[in-house]
């Protein structure tokens, strides 16, 4: 275990790639104690990436790429703007609730920051506002993306711990809707604070219009269940009261109903039984297909080939620290790794309170310096045995390290949203990490709620029959 583990550290110190680091170090491992068969360790990699809730990895991280060239972040940014513009420090609490709407479409906090992002601080810079602001608020609403469903780091999660992808999704609402009333008060503190104003003048109609938009979203799932209850079948409901909605959003171009109602066919589809999570991935690809090329019309082939390449060159990457993450875990698991673990754990602690506060302080450590895909490969197999020894649910779990890893993504040296929101805002890596710090504590916060309260995780999923 101590060759594999430092082999793996050493190679992460002189600069070798995550994947790389894994990979060489297993095939050390293998080559060293010939534990098993080099068949064997090429079946295991292969096993790794051969599952089908991973097809949702490509079609999550496209829907997210098309969606930044639909002109969807545009119409989100103005909705929001109508809707809590008027309030004080108003371009913040925008940033915060348009991180809500794209993270129910894009499933990645990299894609949040780098797509409505990008609008968020421009604008914020125009009205004023502090660039140390913009960046901060900006990179704990991207924190939101992988919480609110779909979620790329769930999908993973669910793979590596034999947990149920749906009941994942549906566990991250109320804790999402707990972050987000979490970063609106703090932007309401630091607009008293220091003196931020509205930047839109309240305007009943633009505020009346935005609950409109609402309210008719809202009535989409409503109708379709009207249509079934008269006796249509549930996809001739569907389609009925989609094609009727999409046909008045034509008549009367409303700003922002089609791209409010992604997150709604894909949670109301899981929800209702219409597809799985890997379906839904696939159907948040048609819908975006159908907004840039047919509604918006603002994706060209040119546009889109360009995500498509993107997509193929973040999921090659994806896939490749999975598949080498594969081998890995599983030489822990031959190593006892995940045995050795549990018995420290139970020799300090038989308090789940305890474990949960140790586990926090290690996943909050390995963020800052792994990548999130090969944190959740590495760490599940070794902390999953553990949980169950104590009594504490996969989904709860995975809703913890997800977050914590979520944190990571803000942390020096390898935090992925530390560095790109450095270059969207020009500033150095060591002024954008102070400027995102203050708005470290209002995710700590949620972090400990969500971590001591299990029912703010499990209380929908259990609601809805996902787990027991």
């Amino acid at each position: 275990m101590l060759l594999l583990i430092g082999s793996f550290l050493l190679l992460l110190v002189i600069g070798a790639p995550v994947a790389v680091a894994m990979a060489v170090a297993s095939l050390l491992y293998l080559g060293i104690y010939d534990v098993a068969p080099d068949i064997i360790a090429a079946q295991r990699m292969i096993a790794g990436v051969e599952s089908f809730p991973l097809i949702a990895v490509p079609f999550f991280i496209l829907a997210g790429n098309l969606m930044n060239i639909a002109g969807v972040t545009g119409r989100i940014y103005h909705f929001a703007l109508s809707l809590v513009g008027w309030m004080k420090g108003g371009l913040a609490q925008v940033n915060i609730i348009g991180s809500v709407i794209f993270s129910g479409m894009s499933g990645t906090a990299l894609a949040d920051a780098a797509g409505i992002g990008t609008i968020e601080i421009k604008a914020m810079k125009d009205h004023g506002y502090p660039v140390e602001a913009a960046v901060g608020v900006t990179a704990a609403s991207a924190t939101l993306g992988p919480i609110f469903p779909p979620s790329l780091p769930f999908v993973i999660y669910g793979m590596m711990a034999n947990a149920s992808i749906g009941a994942l999704f549906m566990a991250g609402i109320i804790p999402g809707i707990v972050m987000t009333s979490l970063m609106m008060l703090t932007v309401w503190i630091f607009a008293r604070r220091y003196g931020w104003g509205s930047d839109t003048p309240f305007d009943f109609r633009e505020l009346a219009g935005a609950f409109l938009e609402v309210i008719i979203v809202l009535c989409f799932p409503l109708s379709v269940w009207l249509l079934i209850q008269a006796g249509l079948s549930v996809n001739i409901a569907v389609f009925l009261a989609l094609g009727v909605l999409i046909a008045l959003d034509w008549y009367f171009d409303w700003h922002a109903v089609m791209a409010l109602m992604a997150p709604v066919l894909l949670i109301g589809g899981m929800t209702m039984g219409w597809f799985t999570p890997t379906e839904a991935a696939v159907a948040a690809v048609l819908w975006s297909l159908f907004l840039g090329l047919v509604r918006y019309r603002t994706m060209t082939f040119r546009t889109l080939a360009k995500a498509s390449f993107d997509t193929i060159e973040t999921t090659a990457a994806v896939l490749f620290i999975v598949t080498a993450a594969s081998i890995f875990a599983w030489l822990l698991t031959v190593s006892q790794a995940a045995q050795l673990f549990s018995d420290f754990m139970f020799g300090l602690t038989d308090n789940w309170w305890t474990f949960l506060i140790v586990v926090n302080i290690l996943l909050l450590v390995v963020g800052a310096f792994l990548d999130t895909i090969a944190a959740i490969s590495i760490l599940v197999p070794i902390l999953m045995p553990v949980a169950a020894r104590y009594g504490i649910d996969p989904v709860h779990l995975g809703i913890i390290l997800t977050l914590n890893l979520m944190i990571g993504l803000l942390t020096p040296p390898v935090g992925m949203v530390l560095f790109v929101l450095s270059r969207i805002a020009k500033m150095s890596v060591e002024r954008t990490a102070l400027a995102i710090l203050p708005w470290m504590i209002p995710l700590f916060v949620a972090l400990l709620l969500i971590t001591f309260i299990p029912a703010i995780t499990l209380w929908l999923p259990t609601q809805l029959g996902l787990i027991r």
